[in-house]
């Protein structure tokens, strides 16, 4: 299935017919520039396929756009975006334009569509309680796991997988071409300089190692490295907060394909992972005792980000459609639209336009975590929040460490322009001399190549492969003791618990004695609720897939048998 969304739902509540919605959503996104010139549109057969639509209502809308001169084909080539593009709207033309304080304490002032500025008014002083949380913080350290345990959580090892030769030759120009570094080959050594020759059985969580929370793949392991520099890189001093402007472009160009974001390179930050974007903006963006929407349940670094700057954390309800919207009192709200995490839940078209209403009457901003959508395996894509916000009052937050690999701490925000200064400010207070610039370039010639696309082609089919025979496997031997989630994609399945509390704890028990682990989603909860597990299933085999289902199965006979 191609990278590629459109506001598609936006356009069929205003057109009776599909043809007319599908020719207007391409052509909206071709006059704002998230379509670029050059962009190549999906074959007919599978746009038809991605949105639920005939074939024969994509080849009109094509053919309407070509009458009119927005696309050409190319016979045997493909159907592509021509120069005729309107230029971009440019933010002064906005609804409303929110400027925030350096340490958004305050709305200094709102600007109408006009540009005219309206309301200034105090900037409302520094922060106030709270501390920094480092970089991973949300990420738990592990002891190595014994021979024999299958995991679960985020443990390795992990398979080949990963376009080790194409990375390679984009670290060696990035090293060589750009800093003036000299390349020195390194067999069997990662970009962090660990070894990671040698995986062990295949399956078994015997390489230990970190583990972050979100699920992560088995790409990570394979032999990538063959690089190392022994000269330091020369433009690190002067150089800009934000990062490297060739990955923010790379970023910008990928996400108006594939996610139908219009952002600019100048909108994008890069950062040390998510969590570190997380918590920076937390502590711009949330006062001492202020109050922060998130749902409930949640990836809890979230949670640890707003209590470190003192926040308050408000439970937001969640059901099969994703978070419920309300009229919350409070300035900031936390939501993984996408999917939700830990749930997989996929938000409604009509709740994400709510959460954006209430953004506006609340005078509100939106951090939208957009933590592995480039792994979906079905379903008709939404558009992000990002893609639909008219008032820039969304933040959207991405990441490159499942995608690619769990050492690669590259996570990117797309942000309001009237926050890019002040957030950059505080970057370089926090971080002086942005890390990793080499891997940055890097990571900015992978994508410009289509090297990261073929990749992630590759990669979905690997994971949704997995998750196809891993879902088959426990809904037929634990169908009883496990009600799954629907889920179309991510690399984490969460599954309801049927059983009483008390059966789920023997059941952890048990399993783990079965040399099983599987990370109990309480540990994601605000609030008190009905225990469920969370089963990350990408970094194991199919072979320790079945054989972990296996070994659950005869854990709940234990049970039976002898009582506890």
């Amino acid at each position: 299935m191609p990278d590629f969304t459109i506001a598609l739902q936006s356009f069929s509540d205003k057109y009776r017919y599909k043809y007319l919605a599908l020719y207007h959503a391409l052509r909206d996104a071709i006059h704002n520039g998230t379509l670029a010139e050059g962009t190549r549109l999906p074959a007919t057969r599978e746009l038809a396929a991605m949105y639920g639509l005939s074939r024969g209502s994509v080849s009109q809308a094509y053919d309407m756009l070509h009458a009119e001169g927005y696309v050409r084909t190319i016979v045997g080539g493909g159907t592509f975006v021509t120069g005729m593009v309107a230029s971009r709207q440019e933010t002064s033309n906005r609804m409303a334009q929110v400027v925030l304080s350096p340490w958004g304490r305050r709305v200094l002032s709102v600007m109408n569509r006009t540009g005219e500025q309206k309301g200034a008014g105090p900037a409302g002083g520094e922060a106030g309680g709270g501390g920094w949380l480092p970089a991973g913080a949300a990420v738990a350290l592990a002891s190595p796991e014994p021979d024999g345990v299958i995991s679960y959580r985020d443990s390795g090892p992990w398979a080949a997988g990963f376009p080790a030769a194409e990375w390679k030759s984009a670290l060696a120009w990035a090293a060589r071409g750009r800093s003036g570094g000299r390349v020195a080959g390194v067999s069997g050594t990662s970009v962090s300089g660990t070894s990671v020759s040698g995986t062990g059985a295949a399956g078994l969580a015997g390489a230990g190692g970190s583990r972050a929370d979100t699920g992560r793949g088995d790409a990570e392991r394979a032999d990538i490295g063959g690089t190392a520099w022994e000269s330091a890189d020369p433009g690190r001093s002067g150089a800009d907060p934000l990062g490297e402007l060739e990955l923010r472009q790379a970023i910008a160009a990928h996400l108006r394909r594939s996610r139908g974001i219009s952002a600019d390179a100048e909108q994008i930050c890069l950062f040390n992972g998510s969590m570190q974007a997380i918590t920076l903006l937390t502590q711009l963006l949330l006062g001492e005792g202020e109050p922060a929407v998130l749902e409930d349940p949640c990836y809890y670094g979230i949670a640890r980000a707003v209590a470190a700057c003192g926040g308050v954390a408000v439970p937001a309800q969640l059901d099969g459609q994703g978070i419920v919207p309300r009229d919350w009192d409070a300035r900031l709200l936390f939501v993984t639209p996408g999917r939700q995490f830990p749930t997989g839940a996929v938000l409604s078209h009509a709740r994400r336009r709510e959460l954006l209403k209430w953004a506006s009457r609340r005078n509100a901003v939106i951090v939208e975590d957009d933590y592995d959508s480039e792994f979906r395996w079905g379903g008709r894509p939404l558009e992000p929040l990002k893609a639909l916000d008219q008032e820039e009052r969304v933040i959207y937050i991405g990441s490159f460490s499942k995608t690619m690999f769990a050492a690669l701490r590259i996570g990117y925000a797309v942000l309001p322009r009237s926050l890019v200064r002040a957030l950059a400010s505080a970057k370089a207070l926090y971080e002086p001399a942005p890390p990793a610039r080499l891997e940055q370039r890097a990571l900015a010639r992978f994508m410009r190549t289509g090297g990261y696309d073929r990749h992630l082609r590759r990669m979905r089919r690997y994971y949704g492969a997995k998750q196809e025979v891993f879902r088959t496997r426990l809904e037929s031997e634990l169908g009883g003791l496990f009600r799954l989630q629907p889920a179309d994609a991510g690399l984490l399945m969460y599954a309801l618990w049927r059983k009483s509390p008390e059966e789920y704890r023997a059941f952890q028990a048990a399993a783990t004695r079965r040399g099983v682990l599987f990370r109990d989603a309480a540990i994601y909860r605000l609030t008190p609720g009905e225990p469920a597990a969370c089963f990350c299933f990408a970094h194991l085999d199919e072979e320790a897939l079945l054989e972990g289902v296996n070994r659950m199965k005869a854990a709940w006979i234990d049970i039976q048998v002898n009582g506890n």
